[in-house]
């Protein structure tokens, strides 16, 4: 199937998998209130994601447009650090989510209990209902993990392309040359790409915008109610061990979202210094309008943003973290 041209059939495999394997999961852990926030957030990240295929396929073919590919080698070899950039983190993000599940899992093996705490209406402590509802689990949370590194890791590929195409067009802009109408046709081209690079930002923080603000409050309240928890343990045991991990992963995830936006606003800042590197002081005066004319209206840096509250950046990641830990502080006084 060509992932361009997505069709129902692919869009309905999304959401049975995702009912099947995340929904019911979800419904028999309500009363573990502790992970169902998550839960219920990567399930809506799944039906967002499948739901909104068309409107990938759009950014993917706006990624695939003339305007956005690189001119020449030197801007090949430009965005490919890019590249590397997402991947790294990427692989980080997935090692520490596959570590934190296979502990996860081996702890409650070798205890013999089950690794998500859940309601059933038959008893689990009797052969063969342990075993059936063990890899039940096993299968439904690996599919959740799988589901939560890719969709996110698919977002953090939408920003770093966007940073992308910013090197791409502040390197034709340095490298504007030649005489009046030669200098004046390159302008109109970057003048195009420019245009492409705020229809594939806006495109992109449409899709994933809710997705964000979802994700910080729930994130939020998750790190709250973790360290809570951790602080009520006694001694250094599996369940601190996996609740410490639980916290890295939740932060590295954050920390991630709001990496890859600040990348793309401090990228866009630098299109407008990118103008006065070319020759422009060789031009004619309407030549020299029209490039002061670009340069003001990417005065103004992109911004990935959750539904216009607040922006992707460290300084939204540094605000989450301490609110977090004002809501701890909050729970354990109260306890104490």
């Amino acid at each position: 199937m060509n992932p361009t041209n997505p069709s129902g059939t692919h869009k309905w495999y999304f959401i049975f998998n995702a009912t099947l394997l995340i929904g019911v999961q979800n419904c028999s852990q309500i009363i573990n209130i502790f992970f169902v926030y998550t839960n219920f957030l990567c399930l809506a990240k799944i039906l967002i994601f499948a739901r909104n295929l068309k409107s990938i396929n759009k950014i993917l073919r706006i990624l695939d447009s003339q305007e956005a590919q690189p001119k020449s080698t030197e801007q090949i070899k430009l965005i490919q650090p890019s590249l590397t950039r997402w991947k790294v983190p990427y692989f980080v993000f997935m090692s520490h989510v596959t570590s934190n599940v296979a502990l996860w899992f081996l702890s409650a093996l070798f205890s013999h209990q089950l690794p998500l705490v859940s309601w059933y209406p038959f008893s689990v402590e009797k052969s063969p209902n342990y075993e059936i509802i063990f890899i039940y689990q096993v299968f439904s949370f690996t599919y959740l993990s799988a589901a939560n590194i890719n969709v996110d890791s698919f977002f953090y590929a939408l920003l770093m392309f966007i940073w992308a195409q910013c090197d791409i067009l502040c390197d034709d802009l340095s490298h504007l040359d030649g005489d009046p109408a030669q200098f004046n046709q390159k302008l109109i081209n970057c003048l195009k790409h420019h245009e492409t690079i705020l229809r594939l930002a806006k495109k992109s923080n449409s899709l994933i915008d809710r997705i964000i603000l979802g994700q910080f409050v729930t994130s939020t309240m998750t790190l709250a109610l973790t360290m809570f928890q951790l602080s009520l343990i006694q001694s250094v045991n599996k369940e601190a061990l996996v609740s410490l991990l639980y916290i890295l992963g939740i932060m590295l995830q954050l920390f991630l979202y709001c990496w890859f936006g600040t990348e793309v606003e401090t990228k866009s800042s630098k299109i407008p210094y990118a103008t006065f590197m070319s020759q422009w002081y060789e031009q004619p005066l309407h030549i020299k309008k029209n490039l002061l004319i670009l340069s003001e209206r990417c005065q103004r840096p992109i911004q990935i943003t959750a539904i216009n509250l607040f922006a992707l950046s460290l300084k939204t990641f540094v605000n989450i973290i301490r609110t977090a830990w004002s809501y701890f502080a909050v729970l354990y006084n109260v306890h104490q």
